[in-house]
């Protein structure tokens, strides 16, 4: 067959649109992408989360390519595995393992509406969110109901033969557009409070009490605009009613608030030096790396980095590094420990010195060669220190 007939044939009833806001969403889908949890007990539930996340760039691209049928299965799609995440959470353990494998191995498994009632009868974080936030499901029901509409083509509007045919080829496109980024914007509410069912951290981030109170968390929090816009305050006023939320609040709100230096030693890695004397009055706020890391940079004005676990942890100041490349390699630093010489070891434009402190090693980056009374000093700088922190919970700097 000719290949010009099947390019003419495939496209005959496919017209492509364009979304202003594209890229727009991308961004505002990076709050789901970074909404990862650190619970260990979910049934890989960010990896379902990153598949819906994935489903709604699927839509958008489809909608786009004029396949708009298809978009709004992967629309449907992104809320079912929402709800299966949630299933696969929320049950009683010995259920949630059965039906996990079950999942897994392709046998048989729910489909959403058996699901919804399953968790109504035997969960519990759902059936408390259910009974706070009713308006939300409701909504999100009614959301399914109409996305249905679309993929079952019901109605001549959702024939490819009837909207692209040649009769309606110059009818403007906006308000089909416009329809489609309304279930989009939807869609994505829903993915990101079904989210919440594993933990609160996205919206209990966004407080400033809890963020400084709390660990080190591989949650980032929504942004105020992406609350606003794809779920609503109404929405989130009632998530906060729930007992995961209360509960999950309460167990932070009473711990040691961090100052910003020292919150951003342990979330950024980022020590700044000119506020050592903030940092050092909550050291025993951090864990046992942050703090040799701290030490370290304060022990000695040429240490401009620090690294650990064989450089997969990097901590940074504001003294800059001579050395102009931007990566790293944890065999470079396989080999900076295993040198008959630690100290002063060539890196590019800079210097690697290799420290031993308990069971870890840290390597030290700095500009300037290091001389010997200077490498005994830092390591008796950071050993005192550190038996203080271990003594007194605190250093005065």
């Amino acid at each position: 067959m000719n290949d010009l007939y099947i390019d003419w044939r495939k496209h005959q009833n496919v017209k492509s649109l364009n979304i202003v806001d594209k890229n727009a969403y991308y961004m505002d889908l990076t709050n789901i992408e970074h909404s990862w949890s650190g619970r260990v007990d979910t049934n890989i539930g960010n990896t379902f989360v990153m598949e819906a996340e994935q489903q709604l760039i699927n839509a958008i691209e489809l909608f786009e390519l004029g396949y708009f049928d298809c978009a709004y299965y992967s629309l449907r799609s992104a809320v079912e595995i929402s709800t299966t995440m949630v299933f696969l959470v929320d049950m009683p353990e010995e259920e949630r393992n059965a039906y996990f494998e079950n999942w897994k191995n392709t046998k048989e498994f729910p489909m959403q509406g058996r699901m919804i009632k399953q968790l109504i009868l035997h969960g519990n974080i759902f059936v408390d969110m259910m009974a706070k936030m009713p308006q939300f499901f409701s909504d999100a029901k009614k959301l399914s109901e109409e996305l249905n509409k679309y993929v079952h083509k019901q109605g001549l509007q959702h024939f490819y033969v009837s909207r692209n045919h040649p009769i309606n080829q110059s009818k403007s496109q906006v308000d089909f557009i416009k329809k489609f980024e309304e279930y989009l914007q939807r869609c994505i509410g829903v993915v990101a409070v079904m989210r919440l069912a594993i933990d609160p951290f996205p919206i209990l981030l966004m407080d400033e009490e809890i963020m400084y109170r709390c660990f080190d968390s591989m949650t980032e929090p929504y942004s105020e605009e992406f609350v606003k816009r794809y779920i609503g305050e109404k929405t989130i006023e009632n998530y906060k009613k729930t007992e995961i939320y209360i509960g999950t609040y309460e167990a932070f709100i009473n711990n040691e608030k961090k100052n910003e230096a020292v919150f951003n030693v342990m979330k950024y890695q980022y020590i700044d030096t000119n506020r050592l004397g903030e940092i050092f009055r909550q050291l025993h706020l951090l864990s046992q790396s942050d703090i040799v890391s701290v030490l370290l940079v304060a022990a000695n004005d040429k240490v401009v980095k620090v690294y650990c676990y064989n450089g997969f942890e990097m901590f940074f100041s504001e003294r800059k590094t001579k050395r102009t490349a931007m990566s790293w390699s944890g065999e470079d630093f396989i080999k900076f420990a295993e040198a008959e010489n630690r100290m002063n070891q060539i890196y590019d434009e800079a210097y690697i010195s290799v420290f031993s402190f308990g069971d870890e090693l840290y390597y030290i980056e700095h500009n300037v060669i290091l001389e010997e009374d200077e490498v005994s000093s830092i390591y008796e700088f950071v050993q005192r220190q550190l038996s203080k922190v271990k003594n007194e919970k605190a250093i005065n700097f």
